[in-house]
């Protein structure tokens, strides 16, 4: 829906690039934030209002890590079901990464996801290229290439780049055209044939263990490239507390490094494998004896893998203490297939849009996150990885892009597959009762998303 002003009048407005937390109305005018006051003033005469009464209205959520999986995987995910799904998650850009095919390693490939997100997104796609040809690791793509063609970064995710020395050089070519290298860090050495967090959950199941060492292997190898070359290095879904100190440590020394965790890896652990009743935010332990009917629940299994409640811990002290710039959902849809089946070949992956927003907010109530900084991860600070460049998204400022969020903490709801917009239903969340939904989602001061218990008022 468009128009050419929009009020939202009387949310709790938290912004905070601004240090703004305050009621009042937010008015966007020809797709621009126009102004952001305390509802003294009257609006345009021809502006349509949305009253956000007991909401909170934020900057638009940024993802910087998300599967569309077109083209070539249309059954799993396609870029128009996947905004879709974004947008009703509360997401007004999203960034899609490269593990497509063909993969996202020429410009024709890049050109398809623009072209395609342009006709059939509702909101706003940033491609991701290739480090590597193929996403094979054996020869660098043509990177210079996809940075002309509008990519906003490098990676080859869900594979590392196993070789040092193109590592080094990739970071080299990312460093010249002043782009991200996004590294996957898994020693693969390591993790060969694993399916599930090397640990007693493993142990207990029989099944092949990815042990976090591999996890903070290739990050020390990753930081230390990076440092070498003064390159910028962000690293994706950090699962680990030693990771997690490594990224400390560099940040402390200047080293140009960022970091993202996952929804599911902030809330769950290990456990959850067991079934549904486990590892929902280090809840209670399982009980011995047998296996509850639900136990080898492929919908938890994701690369990498879930891990210890000390680890979720230390993600979550790097949220707050800014360790962790962003949280990005790792979107990776699947069909039903892809899920239906014994738990080793099972593939990896959550569908995380649709349920990010609910599940994050369960850690505020908790008072294991403040909802300031769950909104700035969500927001300001992804827009400071993508670079000066997106400056304009990820606040409220009088001028920048119109792109608003706004979402009821307290609205609950549970997951089901009908109520998933995605395509891909393998959520480990299914069936669980959140509290926290997006009411509508406005991309450029267009209405992409609106909740069918929000209605705006007439043209004024």
């Amino acid at each position: 829906m468009k128009y050419k002003a929009l009020l939202l009048k009387g949310g709790r407005i938290i912004d905070p690039g601004r240090n703004l937390d305050r009621t009042g109305d937010v008015l966007i005018v020809e797709g621009k934030v126009a102004r952001v006051n305390d509802g003294e003033a009257h609006p345009p005469a021809d502006c349509v209002i949305i009253d956000a009464t007991g909401l909170i209205v934020c900057p638009g959520f940024i993802d910087l890590h998300c599967h569309l999986r077109e083209p070539g995987f249309e059954h799993k995910e396609t870029i128009a079901s996947g905004t879709r799904a974004a947008a009703r998650g509360g997401y007004t850009t999203v960034c899609c990464m490269p593990n497509t095919n063909p993969p996202l390693d020429t410009r024709s490939a890049i050109d398809f996801v623009l072209r395609k997100s342009t006709a059939e997104g509702v909101v706003r796609v940033l491609p991701i290229g290739c480090i590597t040809r193929g996403r094979k690791g054996q020869e660098l793509a043509e990177m210079g290439e996809l940075a002309s063609a509008g990519v906003v970064g490098f990676s080859d995710d869900g594979d590392p780049v196993a070789s040092s020395r193109i590592m080094r050089h990739a970071l080299q070519y990312s460093l010249a055209f002043g782009l991200p290298l996004i590294a996957h860090c898994e020693d693969k050495t390591l993790t060969e044939g694993g399916c599930i967090n090397d640990g007693w959950v493993a142990n207990r199941l029989g099944l092949r263990g990815m042990p976090a060492a591999a996890e903070v292997n290739m990050v020390a190898r990753d930081i230390a490239l990076a440092q070498f070359i003064g390159a910028r290095l962000h690293i994706a879904h950090v699962s680990t507390a030693g990771a997690m100190e490594l990224i400390r440590r560099a940040k402390e020394k200047g080293v140009r490094v960022t970091a993202e965790a996952t929804p599911h890896h902030l809330t769950l652990t290990e456990e959850r494998v067991m079934g549904t009743r486990w590892g929902m935010g280090g809840g209670l332990p399982p009980e011995p004896g047998p296996l509850p009917s639900d136990a080898y629940d492929t919908d938890a299994k994701v690369n990498p893998p879930l891990r210890t409640t000390e680890d979720r811990k230390a993600l979550l002290e790097g949220l707050r203490d800014g360790t962790i710039d962003a949280i990005a959902t790792d979107h990776a849809p699947h069909a039903w297939e892809d899920k239906a089946c014994e738990f080793g070949p099972a593939a990896f992956g959550v569908s995380g849009l649709d349920t990010a927003l609910g599940a994050l907010l369960g850690l505020v109530p908790r008072g294991e996150l403040g909802i300031t900084t769950l909104i700035s991860r969500l927001t300001l600070d992804p827009a400071r990885v993508l670079g000066p460049r997106f400056s304009g998204l990820g606040t409220l400022l009088e001028g920048s892009v119109g792109d608003v969020t706004v979402f009821d903490p307290e609205a609950e709801w549970v997951v089901t597959e009908d109520s998933l917009a995605s395509r891909g239903k393998n959520t480990p969340f299914k069936g669980a009762a959140l509290r926290g939904k997006a009411m509508a989602t406005i991309v450029a001061g267009n209405i992409v998303y609106l909740d069918e218990r929000l209605k705006p008022e007439g043209s004024r």
